[in-house]
């Protein structure tokens, strides 16, 4: 099989980037893990988010704003080719708090990010009588909230299917149950190898594999300083409608249910749930939304999140191997639309590609 790009990893990551790279009128193979492989994508909290990123690195708030302005559109168009609805709602999001202290201190951390972005950071302070107006089911152990108007929320599997579906009708291939084992360069064309015997001919090469990076990167060239980090998660039964806004502690999806989440444990490789993960969960949750504690459980998982040293994405050309690419993030959901539409304007080495040298793995020691 032969291509312009082989794409090793199927996740949110990969097929946003493909799905670019085709509209641009490249030939492309994504190779996607097997079943035991660590799916972010699959695990995903479903946050559009900007607040709170790029605190240490105004860039990283610019380009997690660039993608929040074009998913709406990038929403559409995928909606309209599939006939599958994502699920969008980009009503602005809550950073909820349960202290004076910590509120003031965030709203200040905020208004130095503000100043960094010239003014390009639309948020409000709201009060617990002023938040209570906009979310009537807000216990009374919230003191405030900060409303950020760029966020939003997203049903993550939904758009996982899309991109598929949509990559797939495009002309793209994606082949499922493809453990890479290798990747070489002997000439001028890259071959992918798989475990089954699958070999994959290529121009260039996208190292979107999440954690699977880690042993692949090195292969490459690439330094690939990525760790798992695990996050629990709670699902309840459908309700009626309890929550306007999402928050990082509580969504309620297009479906009706509400998300919570998510825990942030440093566990090594383990992707299990815990009892006491999902406790402290459903503890902060009622905390913040007292009418859950009547509202039935359904479903849990674990998932391992996929973080840099700094937590910021790496987008960095291979220095030994001239055409391979490491594209990583914790960010997959809120950055899909900047992968889609943006992305590829990189790779091709357009003269209006973004700048992202910030994220490249020179920033590590």
């Amino acid at each position: 099989m032969q291509a312009d790009y082989a794409i090793i990893g199927g996740g949110v990551v990969g097929l946003s980037v493909a799905w670019g790279l085709l509209k641009k009128g490249r030939k492309v193979i994504v190779l996607d893990g097997d079943d035991g492989s660590f799916r972010a994508s699959r695990g995903n909290f479903g946050l559009v988010w900007v607040q709170s990123k790029g605190m240490n690195q105004p860039r990283y708030a610019q380009w997690s704003q660039t993608s929040a302005a074009l998913w709406s559109d990038f929403a559409n168009e995928l909606s309209d080719n599939t006939g599958k609805g994502l699920g969008l709602e980009q009503k602005g999001g809550y950073d909820l708090h349960f202290s004076e202290d910590s509120l003031e201190e965030t709203v200040a951390k905020y208004n130095e990010l503000k100043e960094k972005l010239g003014g390009d950071y639309p948020f409000e302070v709201l009060g617990h009588n002023a938040l209570r107006r906009e979310e009537p089911a807000i216990g009374p152990k919230v003191v405030g909230a900060i409303l950020h108007h760029q966020d939003g929320h997203a049903n993550p599997l939904q758009l996982l299917r899309a991109l598929a579906q949509d990559t797939r009708r495009m002309g793209g291939e994606v082949l499922t149950g493809k453990q890479v084992t290798d990747v070489e360069k002997p000439g001028q064309t890259f071959v992918v190898t798989c475990a089954d015997g699958t070999r994959v001919e290529a121009q260039k090469v996208i190292l979107s594999a999440g954690l699977g990076a880690i042993s692949l990167g090195p292969k490459l060239g690439f330094k690939a300083p990525i760790r798992p980090q695990r996050g629990q998660v709670l699902i309840t039964e459908k309700l009626p409608k309890m929550i306007n806004r999402p928050s990082l502690i509580a969504r309620q999806v297009d479906e009706g249910g509400i998300q919570i989440g998510a825990t942030n444990e440093e566990v090594d490789f383990d992707d299990h749930v815990t009892q006491p993960g999902l406790s402290s969960l459903a503890a902060q949750a009622i905390a913040a939304y007292p009418d859950l504690a009547r509202a039935q459980l359904v479903r849990s998982w674990g998932a391992l999140r996929v973080l840099s040293p700094d937590g910021l994405p790496i987008y960095q050309e291979s220095p030994t191997m001239s055409g391979a690419y490491l594209v990583t993030c914790h960010s997959g959901i809120t950055l899909a639309a900047a992968h889609a539409r943006h992305l590829p304007d990189w790779l091709e080495g357009h003269a209006e590609a973004p700048n992202l040298e910030v994220f490249s793995e020179d920033r590590f020691v």
